[in-house]
């Protein structure tokens, strides 16, 4: 499943486009008055090999991103000793819980109670609480994954049941190809949401949203981990 050597990132090519995120990334925190440590980039590596992500490492990202269990997976394994953080933004599949609540440090995209009390569950008694997003259809886009707005309040509500989750925040996607105003009114959403949870006694510290084309937008909304791939890596191959 993993794309071969030929399109692997180099490092100078990483270096250069991790340069130039850096430099937007502190460009739009300054535009919202924020300063540029409030937002952690989290590299969507699916798709790259375990070189580039060595590559990216060495230029000092710890975040990254996997969609796909069955390549994480390795992964996750032959680069334990770089002591990365990893985090799942991809479907979760009921019967992959298990897996999921043993090899990631975040999940991000938690729609259901039901996976939410597997992934508590399964979650090794060693490690600590795993990380979790809700992710929100924010669009109320038909079939696209996520949950409605006030199933998300209801959701953060119930997981303060499950001890070996730590929910700390919403994910979402905006509607692929409207206009950059538009982006930033679906996460303006996100946003005000998190608000309205945390006035029923939550305290959810992070917004999980922005990807290579519309992360800037993202952060004058008040993201605090983007999600990007392309813009780092260069375009992926077809899987």
């Amino acid at each position: 499943m993993l794309i071969g050597p030929q399109n692997s990132a180099t490092a100078s090519i990483l270096a250069v486009n991790l340069q130039s995120l850096r430099r937007e990334i502190a460009g739009a925190a300054r535009s919202a008055d924020r300063t540029e440590d409030c937002v952690t980039l989290v590299a969507v590596s699916k798709g790259q090999t375990q070189g580039s992500i060595r590559a990216a490492a060495a230029l000092g990202l710890r975040h990254f991103g996997e969609s796909y269990l069955q390549e994480a997976a390795p992964k996750i394994e032959q680069l334990r000793a770089l002591e990365l953080v990893w985090h799942f933004i991809g479907r979760i599949q009921a019967n992959k819980t298990r897996a999921l609540a043993e090899c990631f440090d975040w999940v991000h995209s938690l729609d259901r109670l039901s996976i939410a009390e597997r992934l508590s569950a399964q979650r090794p008694h060693y490690a600590a609480p795993l990380e979790v997003c809700i992710q929100v259809n924010i669009d109320a886009e038909a079939g696209k994954a996520g949950i409605d707005a006030e199933g998300a309040v209801n959701l953060a509500l119930a997981m303060r049941a499950l001890p070996r989750l730590r929910l700390r925040g919403l994910m979402c996607i905006p509607r692929v190809g409207q206009s950059p105003a538009a982006d930033r009114a679906s996460f303006a959403a996100l946003r005000a949401l998190r608000e309205r949870i945390n006035e029923r006694g939550l305290a959810l510290d992070t917004l999980s949203m922005g990807m290579s084309a519309d992360f800037r937008a993202a952060i004058l909304e008040g993201a605090t981990m983007v999600r990007i791939g392309t813009a780092l890596f260069g375009p992926r191959a077809s899987r």
